[in-house]
């Protein structure tokens, strides 16, 4: 037979003081959490971290902390290819999101060189903080996905225009057009002022022309496919050459009707103002001016003036 002997406490302060033993080391290594990190609780860490970038724009994007009825904010920091090989230690905090309410972050102005890239992220809410949850793969920006530009043609008068938009200053364009005929070959032009009308070729009269184009960044030594063709039909040759007779014609008529009409007001105007009078040949004075004073008295004094009548005056007029 087996014999079973109990210890039982006889003091009921023992029970008491075995109830405070326990209470106190529950509650001792439930605080021990909080001592090893400062005093501050640990939060769950964002997790899933992912880098999202085309045409040069990158996002750093993570799935949230979900807290019932709380906020929680992030904190981003990266490494460069410098600090990851000599100085591991040290992290950046990222230029627009050291501290942010959203689960993604804007990296572009972080990333300023062609070379792998190191990101972390934390959750704070208050003076609680998680752990670092760090990108699995560095992100180098020679990975963005390039689309190609959007493009309109049109035509001006006889001129070919194209008109890309505007991605970025680190963005050129390589743009190709070619006449749609058989036999034509494409030609190429590259294109960095964007936003405005470029000049591509004058057209021939009646011909259609396409463009295409591709997106071409040097500093990572890649480019996008290229876009769909656009095509523009040139205007025939009977419009234009009549408005270019009618504006030649205009021209001639300006240059010709404008003078003879000048010239010819002022004829009139010197015949109206100023007429040029020619004396008959008996007011003419060709003898000497002596020859006419010296008039003899006798001579004067022969002259008479005869009053003439009315009635002599009318008979004399009819």
């Amino acid at each position: 037979m087996f014999q079973v002997k109990l210890n039982l406490p006889k003091d009921p302060h023992d029970v008491l003081a075995g109830m405070w033993t326990s209470l106190i080391m529950w509650f001792f290594y439930a605080l021990i959490p909080c001592l090893l990190t400062d005093g501050v609780a640990i939060l769950p860490a964002p997790q899933n971290l992912s880098v999202y970038s085309i045409n040069m724009k990158h996002l750093l994007m993570w799935s949230p902390v979900i807290l019932p009825e709380e906020t929680v904010c992030y904190s981003v920091e990266y490494q460069g290819e410098y600090e990851s090989l000599y100085n591991s230690d040290i992290w950046i905090p990222s230029r627009w999101c050291s501290y942010t309410g959203g689960p993604e972050c804007d990296i572009t102005d972080d990333i300023t060189a062609t070379v792998p890239y190191n990101f972390r992220v934390r959750a704070i809410l208050g003076t609680q903080i998680s752990s670092w949850s760090i990108l699995e793969h560095p992100f180098n920006r020679n990975s963005t996905i390039l689309t190609p530009p959007g493009i309109q043609v049109s035509k001006d008068g006889f001129h070919l225009v194209v008109e890309l938009k505007d991605l970025g200053p680190q963005f050129e364009f390589l743009v190709t057009y070619w006449r749609k005929e058989p036999g034509t070959k494409e030609q190429e032009k590259v294109v960095r002022s964007v936003g405005v009308p470029v000049h591509l070729e004058t057209m021939k009269p009646g011909a259609t022309y396409c463009v295409k184009a591709q997106t071409l960044v040097k500093a990572i030594g890649r480019s996008s496919a290229f876009s769909q063709a656009e095509c523009v039909e040139a205007l025939a040759w009977a419009l234009p050459l009549v408005l270019a007779l009618l504006a030649f014609l205009g021209f001639t008529l300006v240059l010709v009707v404008v003078p003879l009409f000048i010239w010819k007001m002022g004829r009139l105007l010197q015949y109206s103002c100023c007429p040029m009078v020619v004396l008959p040949d008996n007011l003419k004075i060709t003898n000497s001016p002596q020859k006419l004073i010296s008039c003899r008295r006798e001579e004067v004094d022969a002259c008479a003036v005869s009053v003439l009548s009315t009635e002599d005056l009318l008979r004399t007029w009819i």
